[in-house]
């Protein structure tokens, strides 16, 4: 089950939760990192809703929840050579302390599936990363009774096992952390890594057949390293391209912003895709390639246009400013606010809860507001 349209009206019971994040990146992440993101707008919309969040993060990490790490910072940031020594202790930290908790959520890929389906309390995990992965088909198939949350109906797909979903809740981001643009910076936008499956070779393409200029924001990781030196360096040199570099959250909304476009034009079956909702706030169109689960993120000629090759790219992009940037702005607050994200998750959180429980949590939240 999807959900896209939450009742506000039911009431909620403050419960005790752990967020459990990876240590890579700190939460937020300074400058890239999809799923840290996520993890910390997540958080924090649950701590302004009342709710005891304890956060497993990097030290380095910035919230109101109750911060635990067992590392000073990120692991991309340190010098650290073996990165499962933390998560594993991370882990250890984590089951230790599970009765403090009615809820885990954990956001860490598969590591705790041995541990968490034998400690006998709610737990859920989000996948966020891609699933099209052969070696994870034996993984997932040994572990079917693991309690799944899926970014996207497009990211089940490549998973064809009989798992335990318990639904699908796309990512939101805070209706203020960006405003509208206007789009008058007079250049297409690509955000985001440059790697292979991003395809940034296919959006300098565009932006020259289509005669624009193209800033391009983006990390580059040292895995794909050996694939920008080879495909990407020289094209990088055209005249109609910028290289701006990786770019951190207070500078997107200028440069998303002032875009007349984002290109997305991926070649992989991208599980969400952040950067699309974050242009979508800016009231930015997304030109994007047909593939995972942009047909979900993207109302094909409201929020953009959804092509299939450079050529219909290049033909979108000649009737990119007929759309109705107020309009981009509206789809986004409609459907990825942090709000509705919060809530959707919220929801799952109280139907794993047992039912004898409920009244035990109904008990504490009465005796605190007495206290109170």
């Amino acid at each position: 089950m999807t959900f896209r349209q939450v009742s506000r009206s039911r009431n909620r019971m403050v419960m005790k939760i752990a967020q459990i994040s990876p240590l890579y990146e700190s939460v937020p992440p300074k400058l890239y990192g999809g799923t840290e993101r996520v993890v910390s707008f997540l958080t924090e919309e649950l701590v302004r809703q009342g709710h005891e969040v304890t956060l497993f993060a990097s030290g380095d990490s910035v919230t109101s929840a109750n911060l635990v790490s067992h590392t000073p910072q990120a692991l991309r940031l340190g010098k650290v050579k073996e990165f499962h020594s933390y998560n594993l202790i991370q882990l250890e930290e984590v089951i230790d302390r599970a009765n403090e908790f009615d809820v885990l959520h954990f956001h860490t890929d598969f590591y705790h599936f041995p541990l968490s389906k034998r400690i006998g309390k709610a737990h859920l995990t989000t996948l966020h990363g891609r699933l099209d992965i052969p070696d994870l088909v034996p993984l997932y198939r040994k572990f079917t009774d693991q309690p799944l949350v899926s970014i996207s109906d497009n990211q089940r797909v490549h998973l064809p096992l009989n798992l335990n979903w318990l639904g699908t809740v796309y990512h939101g981001l805070p209706v203020d952390l960006f405003t509208k643009g206007e789009g008058k910076g007079d250049y297409v936008a690509f955000l985001g890594r440059i790697s292979p499956e991003k395809r940034p070779d296919r959006a300098i393409e565009i932006a020259r057949q289509a005669g624009l200029r193209l800033k391009v924001a983006a990390k580059i990781d040292e895995v794909d390293q050996a694939y920008y030196k080879k495909s990407i360096q020289k094209l990088m040199k055209q005249p109609h391209v910028e290289f701006v570099g990786e770019i951190g959250e207070g500078e997107k909304n200028s440069f998303l912003g002032n875009a007349k476009a984002l290109l997305f034009p991926i070649d992989w079956p991208e599980p969400f895709g952040m950067v699309m909702i974050e242009a979508m706030a800016c009231g930015t169109p997304v030109i994007a390639y047909h593939n995972g689960s942009v047909p979900e993120i993207i109302d094909n000629g409201q929020s953009g246009f959804i092509v299939n090759s450079i050529e219909e790219a290049v033909k979108a992009l000649e009737k990119v400013e007929l759309l109705d940037r107020g309009r981009v702005r509206q789809l986004f607050e409609e459907r990825f606010s942090v709000s509705s994200m919060t809530e959707n998750y919220l929801r799952l959180y109280q139907n794993l809860i047992p039912k004898g429980k409920e009244l035990t949590l109904l008990n504490r939240n009465i005796a605190q507001m007495k206290i109170n």
